[in-house]
């Protein structure tokens, strides 16, 4: 998949998964502490937003307000990300940064942005009882490409410790593990089956 095919089938759905939260569930708690469920959109607005500034100078327009509308401002801000991926322009745009170096600008939005929407997806779909299968395959991509850096991924500041997973556990389970999350987390009062 090109990048912006990629973002497209990630951010659907997680788009998804916002549309499926209830007004009340915008205030549950995460899997992300001292995270509430708006909080995760909003992480994926304000980092990107930073991300994108800091590293190519793009400025990206602003939506309605997470704390008003999580969901509209997640919608204007998935159109606007996938706006610039399909933009002819962004293809010959270089992404700049200390840590990693230069890349075109459509690369460094598929390597970094889009798998952290891909990850969240599952703190917003458990935070608020939704599906929160991710697909396999990504997972597996993911965990193999995170796994043989996980020390300058520790250092980052980015990932939690290592949550220990059963060795026999699925891929998801693993990668959840890896990124620091606690793959059984369920918000209190909740259940699994919910």
């Amino acid at each position: 998949m090109t990048p912006a095919e990629e973002h497209r089938w990630v951010s659907g759905e997680f788009t998804r998964r916002v549309e499926g939260v209830r007004p009340e569930g915008w205030d549950a708690p995460s899997p992300v502490r001292e995270w509430k469920s708006r909080d995760v959109v909003r992480h994926l607005i304000e980092w990107s937003a930073a991300f994108l500034k800091n590293g190519a100078a793009v400025d990206l327009t602003s939506g309605p307000s997470v704390d008003d509308d999580p969901a509209g401002a997640w919608r204007h801000h998935r159109d606007s990300v996938q706006g610039l991926l399909e933009d002819p322009s962004s293809a010959s745009q270089n992404y700049s940064n200390p840590h990693i170096g230069e890349m075109p600008l459509d690369q460094a939005i598929d390597q970094f942005y889009t798998p952290d929407v891909f990850m969240h997806t599952w703190d917003l779909a458990r935070a608020t009882g939704q599906d929160d299968s991710l697909d396999p395959e990504r997972c597996a991509r993911l965990l193999g490409g995170m796994e043989p850096m996980e020390d300058v991924i520790r250092a980052s500041g980015q990932y939690g410790p290592r949550v220990e997973v059963p060795a026999d556990a699925d891929v998801q389970v693993k990668l959840l593990g890896f990124i620091g999350r606690d793959p059984f987390w369920v918000r209190s009062g909740a259940s699994l089956g919910e």
